[in-house]
């Protein structure tokens, strides 16, 4: 019976990527777009550029360097993909808004330090139980604290500016880091599908401050990581079913007798008739989108740049004008990637906390890159998400590299004390 388990484990594991040989292609890629940005940019913007891009291909190298010779890794999937899309976000940026490149980099900077300590919390599953309660209280204060404080801007009240617009956070980007741990942590004990409870408290809680925040892209996300979580605890599908159709209810009756939240919503399936008002975002992203063809217009080329909000609410289309289809579909596919990954190594997680956590964020960055492609191209009503680590904005950087720390955790690779484990 043991062999048989041992056996499982080495077929859940499989050889580590030669990271040396993709890290050298990635580079070679970003050093490309970086010469495309100065053929087609200022002065001024060249010297941004230069700066921005090497330092972070400098961080790229020392990560893998130190990680790979000093803390002895071999697996290194998840920072590959990371660091690719965080690439490409770096390079919208630094194109269109070189004066915003800085501070985006420093939300990189920060995003790989969030990735960093959440691995070296996640290695030990005593200190994630213990740390369960006062991360779930925090993530309801933070919510909370944004209801009473919080500035309205673009019809949803999720942001927290401080100093005169020195700082602002968009703290249901940092909850959803919590939702995910407080989740996982707590199923990690429970046997039944009453026992979810508990849980289902919390995240009715933080799913209805978002409500009143009007933010209702995120509360959806929270929503579906709710029901990916609860199934892999449960498998109770009746349950989910009826939580699911309450939901349904519940959205159906805030729709009728909130007729104003109906209005967010009333360009779905009308973008072309209103191509010159609340529809232009999206008019505008069918057109130049397609206009880049299977290798892109060439970065600093694209229409879709001078459109507000390119780098954020409209990113998937830049990269489909600037960098090409292929490109394009190669990012979608990196993070359905994520969740085969989880998928292979749930069977061998030394725990059920790290199954439940890492195919619970890679989930979620799959749903939200699919809300964000399918909302802005028109074939589901768009709410607005950002695109993971592309699309600009500090908060948004730091929930993508949190939540790839437990897809990373998953692999047992990842702790040198437990790599025996994938090997024997």
């Amino acid at each position: 019976m043991k062999e048989q388990k041992k056996k499982k484990r080495r077929k859940s594991y499989r050889k580590p990527v030669k990271w040396p040989f993709l890290l050298l292609m990635m580079t070679v890629f970003q050093i490309i777009c970086a010469l495309q940005i100065h053929m087609n940019g200022t002065q001024e913007k060249t010297t941004t550029l230069v700066v921005v891009f090497a330092v972070y291909i400098t961080v790229e190298w020392v990560y893998f360097l130190v990680c790979g010779g000093f803390l002895h890794r071999k697996s290194f999937e998840i920072e590959l993909i990371a660091f690719f899309l965080t690439g490409i976000g770096l390079t919208l940026t630094t194109s269109v808004y070189p004066d915003k490149a800085y501070t985006q980099l420093a939300a990189v900077m920060l995003g790989i330090l969030v990735f960093s300590v959440m691995l070296w919390i996640l290695g030990d599953i005593n200190r994630v139980t213990k740390l369960r309660m006062p991360v779930a209280i925090l993530a309801v204060l933070a919510l909370a604290v944004t209801l009473v404080i919080g500035t309205d801007i673009n019809g949803a009240k999720n942001w927290i500016i401080l100093g005169d617009g020195v700082l602002s956070i968009q703290t249901s980007e940092l909850v959803k880091v919590a939702f995910v741990f407080v989740g996982a942590a707590t199923l990690e004990y429970l046997q039944s599908t009453r026992s979810l409870t508990k849980y289902i408290l919390f995240a009715g809680v933080c799913i209805g401050c978002l409500f009143l925040m009007r933010d209702f892209g995120t509360a959806l996300i929270f929503f579906f990581t709710f029901i990916v979580m609860a199934f892999l605890r449960s498998g109770d599908i009746k349950t989910l079913f009826l939580i699911c159709a309450t939901a349904v209810l519940g959205g159906a009756g805030v729709l009728t007798f909130k007729p104003h939240v109906a209005k967010r919503f009333e360009t779905y399936r009308h973008v072309w008739e209103n191509a010159t008002g609340s529809g232009y975002q999206q008019v505008q992203l069918l057109i130049y989108s397609v206009s880049g063809g299977l290798f892109g217009l060439g970065i600093g080329n694209g229409k879709l740049r001078y459109v507000y909000a390119a780098t954020e609410d409209l990113a998937f289309g830049m990269v489909c004008e600037e960098f090409g289809i292929i490109i394009a579909m190669t990012v979608l596919l990196t993070f359905v990637s994520l969740v085969v990954y989880s998928i292979r190594y749930a069977r061998a997680a030394r725990s059920s906390f790290y199954s439940i956590a890492a195919l619970a964020a890679s989930s979620l960055l799959l749903f939200q890159a699919a809300l964000h492609v399918f909302g802005v191209t028109d074939l589901l009503p768009w709410t607005g998400v950002t695109l993971p680590f592309i699309s600009r904005g500090g908060s948004s950087m730091m929930c993508c590299w949190g939540l790839a720390a437990f897809i990373k955790a998953i692999d047992v690779h990842t702790y040198k004390r437990y790599d025996k484990i994938g090997q024997s």
